[in-house]
């Protein structure tokens, strides 16, 4: 797989939390080899999905990897937020066909938060969010590699060389 370029749109509501999110998934789009890696700041995770699409319709990116944090407080501001930013970000890679890595922690408190960051005590989000970007990818590279042998076989000797009527 040749990944030249990855799209990190990162929601900065909880800085400590984006800075983490962002070396844990560099660190394993570094490891993966990609050549360029972009980044896109919102000031929240509800914004991530219309940044993404921006970055997955432009043509200039092979996958898209978001991270943030939500995490609940008194109302159900939180539900809200989740789920539009979940469902969002899902709609932007089916529409698009642009591998979207979802890195957005959705936790009751700071400390689960930091646990499932770089450097926490539970799986790091972001590494996990560009790896599960990569694989996608992975995947797509896969299928579109099969078809394009499928189709030269099916072709017939005139469609291949129009010319040789």
């Amino acid at each position: 797989m040749s990944v030249s370029r990855v799209a990190l749109c990162i929601a900065r509501f909880y800085v400590e939390l984006a800075d983490k999110l962002e070396q844990g998934a560099r660190a394993a789009l570094d490891e993966a080899g990609v050549a360029e890696i972009d980044r896109f700041e919102v000031p929240g995770a509800f914004e991530l999905p219309v940044v993404a699409k921006f970055a997955a319709e432009s043509g200039r990116y092979h996958a898209v990897v978001c991270l943030g944090a939500v995490i609940r407080g008194e109302t159900d501001h939180y539900d809200y937020v989740c789920t539009e930013a979940a469902r969002g970000i899902q709609e932007v890679q089916l529409r698009t066909g642009v591998p979207c890595g979802f890195g957005v922690l959705t936790v009751d408190t700071m400390g689960q938060a930091l646990d499932r960051v770089w450097g926490g005590s539970k799986r790091d989000t972001g590494r996990s969010a560009a790896e599960a970007a990569l694989a996608s990818l992975a995947i797509k590279e896969s299928l579109t590699i099969e078809k394009s042998l499928a189709g030269d076989e099916t072709r017939t000797m005139s469609e291949k060389h129009p010319n040789r009527a």
